[in-house]
């Protein structure tokens, strides 16, 4: 066929492909203007999805929640991802999704929808790959990503701290860095009373058989109780080090209803610490007996929706939980918050003691003993000092005898007041 013969054909194709494309405009337009946005994510979520079915690529969807339980297979792609080079995701075709959403009144809301509405974003991720390799990537790759995320969580040895978002009721996904120097080692406690309770922690981690063979949820509750200065958050970062778990920490007055405590709680993955400070003064919770009568038609939180998290049908989802209260007035607590199955350990934070202060002196001065030690021992014994206010003393000046100087007319001084131990 001769130049010349060609020409028409190639106009009257290239005329047919204007007229189809200027209807595809024109379909496409009509399809913006005139169909709801909800049918038409429909019909494109659908159109694509059997695009997929003719397709030799294969993907796995991994959504940041399952149900209102976080899951365990979007973290571990999170952590793994990021110690990985770019060029390796995009071999393996690794993409992250993010759709944003109007967050909506939940009060109305069944808890399958919470997890949405109450986020301003819906994450997953895709894991494209050959359709072949689908069996392997099932029962090898994905296997692998879970083991090797939780190697290099305990590797880094990185502790966030993560609290709750003012009236949106979920976990502000930018956590910081705990970065708190305590360590068993360094904290300043009865020695016989961290030996029990690094023990007590032990048994907790090497316990996931012995959980299920007593029927129980793999979780420890620890309830810490003193006076302000006893070092109480100073235990619970020592702790979170030792375990490497990460803390969430609840203030229950940005907490409205029970369906938003319960989203809070069960949001939570496993292999973490929940920690509510100053229990008895963080809010007012009705005690069981006055909630029929103060919360009748409404679902406000109540000390009914926390203690079913603790230990009721929901504290079984999720496992190797840590749950940590603390107070300086235990006999102010509702009894039912006392039982064991909920604060399975009581620890007495107390008052400053010659073990203690000597801790304290190693710890500060690097002493272990020293001419003026006896005397601050007898007046510990006798006189109402913190592990703080002695801790402070001993900050005041970085000459030894100074410091220890100072201490012990703080110590006098204190005896003078008669702010003495009740024996």
């Amino acid at each position: 066929m001769s130049l010349n013969q060609r020409i028409p054909n190639v106009q009257k194709l290239l005329s047919t492909a204007a007229t189809v494309a200027a209807t595809a405009m024109l379909v496409r337009s009509i399809a913006y203007d005139y169909i709801p946005n909800d049918i038409h994510r429909y019909l494109s979520s659908h159109l694509h999805n059997l695009s997929r079915l003719f397709s030799s690529r294969f993907t796995i969807v991994i959504e940041e929640f399952q149900g209102l339980s976080k899951n365990q297979m979007f973290d571990a792609a999170e952590v793994y991802l990021g110690t990985i080079t770019s060029s390796s995701v995009q071999r393996m075709n690794w993409s992250l999704v993010c759709t944003q959403v109007e967050p909506s009144n939940c009060r109305n809301q069944n808890m399958s929808d919470l997890n949405a509405t109450l986020r301003s974003e819906v994450r997953s991720y895709e894991l494209s790959f050959h359709k072949r390799h689908k069996d392997k990537v099932l029962s090898s790759y994905l296997p692998y990503i879970l083991r090797r995320a939780r190697s290099i969580r305990d590797e880094c040895k990185t502790v966030k701290l993560r609290t709750v978002i003012a009236y949106r009721s979920c976990w502000d996904p930018n956590a910081v860095n705990l970065n708190h120097p305590m360590t068993f080692k360094t904290l300043a406690m009865d020695s016989e009373l961290k030996k029990e309770l690094m023990e007590d922690l032990n048994n907790f981690l090497n316990g996931k058989e012995y959980y299920k063979r007593i029927g129980k949820a793999w979780k420890r509750g620890y309830l810490l109780y003193g006076p302000p200065g006893t070092g109480k958050s100073s235990l619970i970062a020592a702790m979170a080090n030792y375990l490497n778990f990460d803390i969430y920490d609840l203030d229950l007055s940005e907490v409205r209803y029970n369906t938003e405590l319960r989203l809070l709680l069960l949001s939570m993955p496993s292999r973490s610490i929940l920690v509510i400070e100053d229990i008895d003064c963080s809010i007012k919770l009705e005690n069981r007996e006055n909630e029929n009568d103060h919360n009748t038609g409404n679902n406000k939180m109540t000390l009914s929706g926390l203690l079913n998290f603790i230990d009721g049908l929901w504290s079984c989802c999720g496992d190797e939980r840590v749950i940590i209260f603390t107070t300086n007035y235990k006999e102010q607590l509702d009894p039912a918050l006392l039982r064991p199955g909920r604060m399975d350990v009581h620890i007495c934070m107390s008052y400053c003691t010659p073990s203690v202060f000597k801790h304290l002196a190693l710890n500060h001065l690097g002493l272990c003993r020293h001419g003026l030690f006896q005397q601050i021992e007898r007046l510990i014994e006798d006189v109402k000092v913190t592990p703080a206010e002695v801790a402070g003393e001993l900050m005041r000046n970085k000459d030894t005898e100074a410091s220890l100087q100072g201490l012990l007319n703080f110590l006098q001084n204190k005896m003078n007041e008669g702010d003495k131990v009740i024996s």
